[in-house]
């Protein structure tokens, strides 16, 4: 099976009924398919093993993304953002590669490829539509091909089978079960996973797609207004812009926005408290997932939300930090160092397995021998099934011999009223090895906490060890466009 076959059915079901809208322009499930199929076209024409966007969210991504699965070539979405040195070495891995975007910067970084504009490439699939047989072609098997951000070493070229995104698809949407008027607004960008899955899923639901290009909160509640957005996904960086906007402009309300799905980085309890009673009558789910596992394989529900919001059992209530409980179509451990699956309340790496997880690299499988994926998040699973993120295994601090989670500081110092962020990581100690450094971001509208304070919080929750030695009061911690935190750059400060 083919991700294309989720358009298909799309354009067979409903062809007259808007799937897309971009920039002004409203395209039908047909108009899709028919470009889909004469993008297909193009991609074999030119030779090319890659097809590459190196863009903003546009019509070229859905078209690219199903006219690469229909020429059986791989699609790579390209992180428009990175460095030149890094996106050059990104594209002479791919080489040969149809590039649709900034072709300018593609031709100044390597060569050997065949570049369209975002305009040129809409305009040749349409043109080549007429004639295009529509006829599935045998590739590898690959649907996309993305690669990782690579904070630690070269970056790893994380490779979704079609079978892997249709599990995911098939196992969590039902085909056409979103009404007509139904909207999602996707603005997170096209290289990152949950742009690629906002754009199967709402296909296969028939849910019309609102694109933003770039995230900007003012456009944002522009387009949900105008267009009657139903559905989004956010990240927590993007939410807590759109709520403070919200706060300056006065707009109490997004009345049509019926479900609000949020991930991708640690959502601050203030702000989903908030969301919850800002806005009554919006679903909110929480989504737990990585590129290597097809997007979602944890969510924490709407109904767990309200239930977690209005409880006075702490036990409850603290599962609003939680990113809920596993999809039924894949299976869950927290595995220790050796291995060893962990029983309720113990920490240790979260492994994975399903349909949907690939774990599968370009230069290798990270699937042990009974198919399980070590997503090197850790973690706990509690009494009730709920699963607890604390960090990647690699931000552990070990301190003279001792394990120490940076989340469990982190959300200590997060239960004081001046505190608004926090970061804790190890820093470089002669003593210890490593020792505990935070830096801590605080309100403005509260008495600032001494040093002192700090530490003796920590204390009294937690042990002496996790007392830190080092403290940096900062206006903002660095984050990137998806919302995850750079710790590395936080590591930078401490150094000296």
């Amino acid at each position: 099976m083919n991700v294309i076959l989720l358009l298909q059915m799309a354009a067979d079901a409903a062809p007259d009924r808007i799937g897309l809208v971009c920039d002004g322009r409203r395209w039908t499930y047909s108009a899709l398919y028919n470009a889909a199929k004469g993008a297909a076209e193009v991609f074999i024409a030119s030779g090319c093993s890659h097809v590459a966007l190196l863009d903003e969210s546009s019509e070229a991504a859905p078209i690219a993304l199903f006219g690469a699965a229909l020429a059986g070539i791989p699609y790579v979405p390209l992180n428009y953002r990175l460095a030149d040195a890094d996106l050059g070495a990104l594209l002479d891995r791919i080489k040969p590669a149809y590039l649709i975007g900034d072709v300018d910067r593609s031709n100044r970084l390597s060569s050997g490829h065949t570049c369209a504009t975002r305009q040129e490439f809409v305009a040749a699939a349409e043109d080549s539509a007429e004639n295009a047989s529509g006829e599935e072609r045998d590739g590898e098997g690959i649907a996309a091909q993305i690669f990782t951000s690579g904070t630690t070493a070269a970056p790893k070229a994380a490779l979704l089978r079609h079978a892997n995104l249709l599990g995911y698809i098939l196992g969590t949407v039902e085909f056409m079960s979103a009404a007509e008027e139904d909207a999602q607004l996707v603005c997170v960008p096209p290289y990152h996973i949950a742009g690629i899955s906002a754009l199967l899923s709402s296909i296969y639901a028939l849910r019309r797609i609102v694109m933003l290009p770039a995230f900007d909160p003012d456009q944002w509640l522009h387009l949900a207004e105008q267009e009657q957005v139903s559905n989004a996904f956010l990240v927590p960086t993007m939410f807590a812009r759109i709520i403070n906007r919200m706060d300056e402009t006065g707009k109490q309300d997004l009345p049509s926005v019926k479900a609000i799905a949020y991930g991708g980085g640690r959502m601050p309890l203030e702000l989903i408290d908030r969301a919850l009673d800002l806005f009554p009558n919006t679903h909110f789910t929480n989504a737990y997932g990585l590129t290597e596992t097809s997007s979602t394989v944890a969510l924490l529900t709407p109904e767990d939300h309200r239930t977690a919001h209005k409880a006075s059992d702490p036990d409850i209530k603290a599962r609003l930090a939680s990113v809920g409980k596993p999809l039924p179509t894949v299976e869950l451990e927290i595995r220790d160092d050796e291995g060893k699956v962990l029983g309720a309340g113990e920490r240790g790496e979260i492994y994975v397995r399903g349909e949907q997880v690939s774990g599968e690299y370009r230069e290798k499988s990270a699937l042990d021998a009974q198919g399980w994926f070590p997503t090197r998040d850790a973690g706990y699973l509690d009494a009730d099934g709920y699963l607890f993120l604390a960090g990647r295994a690699d931000d552990v601090i070990v301190r003279g011999g001792e394990n120490i989670s940076p989340g469990e500081i982190e959300d200590v110092l997060a239960t004081h009223p001046a505190i608004a962020d926090s970061v804790a990581i190890g820093a470089p100690s002669a003593e210890w090895g490593e020792a505990v450094a935070v830096a801590i971001v605080l309100k403005t509208d509260q008495m600032p906490p001494s040093e002192d304070d700090i530490k003796k919080l920590i204390k009294d929750r937690l042990r002496s060890s996790r007392v830190p030695e080092q403290i940096r009061f900062v206006d903002e911690l660095p984050y990137n466009e998806m919302g995850k935190l750079l710790r590395r750059v936080v590591r930078l400060w401490f150094e000296g």
